[in-house]
């Protein structure tokens, strides 16, 4: 197995979503990085950490669900408050 650092660390070309979002990976969306450089500075990420990063981000809601949360709210709930 070799590392090839141009390869890692050169992510695949950008697809547009909508007008705030990318994608880059399957099923893995993004603000378009150019809205985010005034406020956030932008890393460079290894292909493969940004895809570790995905596989275990229910995991680690999960964990902050059981230590943080008193409740836990569904998007569905909190746009039906937004309405009312």
């Amino acid at each position: 197995m070799k590392y090839r650092y141009q390869d890692e660390m050169s992510p695949p070309p950008a697809r547009r979503v909508t007008d705030v979002a990318i994608t880059r990976f399957e099923h893995v969306f993004e603000v378009e990085p150019a809205l985010m450089t005034d406020h956030v500075t932008q890393q460079d990420f290894p292909n493969w950490d940004t895809l570790r990063l995905v596989r275990s981000r229910a995991d680690h809601l999960a964990w902050m669900h059981r230590h943080f949360a008193d409740k836990v709210l569904s998007g569905e709930e909190l746009l039906h408050d937004l309405d009312e």
